[in-house]
């Protein structure tokens, strides 16, 4: 049952539900973000890190409309500068969070624009209302999506569609994304935040130590050759997937299965 928790700014809401973490970006009337909003989304990622009773973030918006309309242009107006230190994660707390070890799922309720987009795209995994769209929308303001999108979208699309979306500014409907395997599920917007507990649920059923593992090799390994990925995560650069081999999890994993029961993991 999700439970009202503290809240880590008026912007942004928590709550938690059976060791996930719901955060919700609450700025009418397009979730935009600040620096001061920045701050808040990464305390909230922050607590998921340290918090050993939680197991996985979800990040959403408020309403049907809108995910997160990116940065706040009117506090560019106001004179937040286009470089302004968003703090230790990064623009919406999440886009150079590279530390954080738990996996976090978006629920994109609506429009995911420039930022927003950024947003979801930090993200682990991602769960698309049917309305939901998509869009890198720097370009036509004389910007570049330098908070993750032009890195990472030409690493989760073909060539040519990152490029066109980036150089175009153009929008992608949430069909067409799950057809790029952009997003995971594609569901009813009365079921987005049903649909992303269910696949919290399910993550957090496995080891906790392993789950931190796999975040840890995939980030370590990424755009290497298979030798070199061997070699990277067999060597000591990877403390995570070292406590895996060494920690009873593994040894109670084995056990459960043959014992044909539910394991019950400590984390050690």
């Amino acid at each position: 049952m999700t439970e009202p928790d503290a809240v880590t700014d008026s912007a942004v809401r928590l709550t938690t539900d059976d060791g996930i973490l719901v955060v919700t970006l609450d700025r009418p009337k397009a979730n935009a973000v600040d620096v001061a909003t920045s701050r808040a989304l990464y305390a909230a990622f922050e607590r998921l890190r340290t918090d050993p009773g939680l197991r996985v973030g979800i990040v959403t918006g408020a309403g049907e409309r809108f995910f997160c309309a990116g940065w706040d242009l009117k506090a560019a107006a106001a004179g937040e500068a286009v470089d302004a230190d968003h703090g230790p994660g990064g623009f919406a707390g999440l886009t150079e969070f590279f530390t954080l070890d738990k996996p976090v799922i978006a629920a994109v309720n609506g429009l995911a624009l420039g930022g927003g987009f950024e947003l979801a795209l930090a993200a682990d995994l991602i769960v698309a209302a049917e309305h939901a769209e998509f869009a890198l929308t720097e370009v036509t303001l004389g910007l570049v999506p330098d908070s993750g999108g032009v890195l990472r979208l030409p690493r989760r699309l073909p060539a040519a569609i990152a490029a066109e979306m980036l150089l175009t500014g153009r929008r992608m409907a949430a069909p067409e994304a799950a057809r790029w395997g952009l997003v995971n599920q594609v569901v009813p917007g009365d079921r987005l935040l049903a649909s992303a507990l269910s696949l919290a649920s399910r993550i957090s059923r496995g080891a906790p130590l392993a789950v931190s593992a796999i975040k840890e090799i995939t980030r370590m390994t990424e755009g290497r050759r298979v030798e070199d990925a061997f070699a990277t995560m067999r060597g000591s650069g990877t403390p995570a997937y070292r406590a895996v081999l060494d920690s009873k999890d593994a040894e109670e994993g084995a056990r459960a299965f043959t014992e044909k029961r539910r394991p019950v993991w400590t984390g050690r």
